[in-house]
């Protein structure tokens, strides 16, 4: 019937899909090898070679030579033998003539005595009308730094003023733009920069405290303050300066107000404040009185208000004070004398200080300044409109020149003219003297801008001689340069300073 039976298996490829699948092909590329080579170069040496002449030892030739066969000028040779005797003696004439002696040669052209290089401003404060009431340059020379505050009525308790420096040697300067400003709360009423280190600034203030600040920390440039204490003024700081501490190279700020304290504070940094070291007070009952000296207190103060302040450059024991009243005072450092005024919370005893007095003048003394040439002399101004010279060791003065018909703000020696100063005066314009001239008229005058606005305070730059700064009430410090005439000393002007030091005062 039926019966299993083995088939060889049949397959059937699918033409469909080989028809689907892409054709694929592999290809390949090589660039052609790419040569290199590395090749040194070398300068070939080089050789200097250098030629000199040889002197040539040749017998000098006259200028003048004559041809032998050529018959002399007529009359030559006897003019000359006439001549002889008469030029011989006016030379020796003229070699012991002392005619020339203090004759210096000076090829610099004098027709200019002064001349305007940089007039400062800083908006911000000519906006509010404050008045410059400080200049001060920085121990380098190259800044200048300026207070602004007023110096007629007004609420100065509440109105916030501002201190500016600029650097004239900076590049790309900008008269009308400050290189820092430094925000103060209240006005500013006097200024000192360090004596050696350019970034310290010592501020007297018309709320009573003493600060320093350190412009080379622009951030926060406030270093160290006084503070409303016990030990601080009541009354408007009028002078600040820096005076040298036992230790060496440490210094201390000495300030003095209106209240009729004279304080002397040590730096803390590390507790960012001033520490006070010593204290002294101008009492009216404890200042002595010459016989041709008369003072009366006014009202019932307890003390003089100071209002100037010099230190004596050759006696570190020595400083002068000036007040309100006109008093005039050569005090010390080194007093004994307990003051007679209460010293109730204060942490240092105050002493009076006052020594000898001179003639008082007739209204406030605005600023005094003493001779870095000669050390019994001092120069002192005030609202009569005079400069009064004086010796340190007369009650009279020895020369009173007249300034100015209104007030005399400021009077400073020149740092390197014995016989120059220079004062800043109410009518806008500064006087320079020069007392080796006859007359006593001034050398020099420093006129800008009108008269309304007051010339307030001046700095003569001790290291660029020939610069002199000037701020005045319109906001603005120009900085003047000052002929050779007046920053070069002359002959035997030592020697006239000295004679006139040695003058008997009337």
């Amino acid at each position: 019937m039926f019966t299993d039976e083995a088939v060889d298996s049949v397959s059937i490829q699918s033409l469909w899909r080989i028809s689907q699948q892409s054709a694929q092909e592999s290809r390949g590329c090589q660039t052609r090898v790419v040569h290199s080579a590395e090749a040194e170069v070398q300068t070939v040496l080089a050789t200097i070679s250098c030629t000199q002449t040889e002197p040539q030892y040749q017998a000098k030739e006259p200028l003048f030579q004559q041809n032998r066969d050529e018959p002399e000028p007529p009359g030559l040779k006897d003019f000359l033998q006439r001549a002889e005797d008469t030029v011989i003696r006016e030379l020796i004439r003229n070699a012991r003539s002392h005619a020339f002696d203090e004759f210096q040669v000076n090829w610099e052209d004098h027709s200019q005595l002064v001349s305007c290089l940089h007039c400062l401003q800083h908006p911000g404060a000519q906006e509010r009308d404050l008045h410059v009431t400080s200049v001060s340059w920085s121990c380098t020379g190259s800044v200048i730094a300026c207070a602004y505050g007023r110096i007629d009525d007004g609420d100065w308790s509440t109105e916030k003023s501002c201190v500016c420096t600029w650097n004239l040697d900076r590049r790309g300067l900008n008269p009308k733009q400050a290189d820092l400003v430094i925000d103060v709360h209240t006005a500013v009423t006097a200024l000192c920069c360090h004596p050696n280190q350019p970034a310290l600034i010592a501020g007297g203030l018309y709320s009573g405290e003493v600060v320093v600040w350190d412009t080379s920390r622009t951030q926060d440039p406030l270093l160290v303050q006084t503070g409303m204490s016990a030990d601080s003024h009541k009354e408007p700081v009028y002078q600040v300066a820096w005076v040298p501490l036992q230790k060496k190279g440490e210094f201390g700020v000495l300030s003095a107000s209106s209240g009729g304290k004279v304080l002397l504070w040590m730096v803390d940094s590390d507790q960012g404040k001033l520490v006070l070291n010593a204290a002294y007070a101008l009492v009216p009952q404890q200042v002595p009185h010459s016989s041709n000296t008369s003072f009366k207190a006014r009202g019932s103060s307890s003390t003089v208000g100071i209002t100037s302040l010099a230190l004596s450059p050759w006696d570190s024991d020595t400083f002068l004070v000036g007040s309100e009243g006109g008093l005039l005072l050569r005090c010390s450092f080194n007093s004994q004398t307990t003051a007679a005024v209460s010293s109730e919370g204060q942490s240092v005893t105050l002493k009076a200080p006052a020594v000898f007095p001179f003639r008082p003048c007739s209204g406030p003394v605005h600023s005094i300044h003493c001779s870095p040439f000669h050390r019994n002399l001092f120069v002192s101004a005030g609202t009569d409109g005079l400069a009064h010279l004086h010796s340190l060791l007369q009650a009279n003065p020895l020369l009173s020149l007249r300034v100015s018909d209104s007030y005399v703000f400021q009077v400073q020696w020149s740092p390197t003219r014995p016989l120059v100063f220079a004062a800043a005066t109410g009518q806008g314009d500064v006087q320079i003297f020069d007392l080796g001239h006859r007359s006593l008229r001034p050398a020099a005058t420093i006129e800008q801008g009108g008269a309304d606005q007051a010339a307030t305070c001046l700095a003569f730059n001790c290291q660029n001689t020939h610069l002199l700064a000037v701020g005045k009430t319109d906001g603005t410090v120009g900085v003047w340069q000052l002929s050779h005439d007046l920053t070069e000393q002359h002959h035997r002007e030592s020697s006239q300073l000295e004679q006139i030091a040695n003058q008997v005062a009337e």
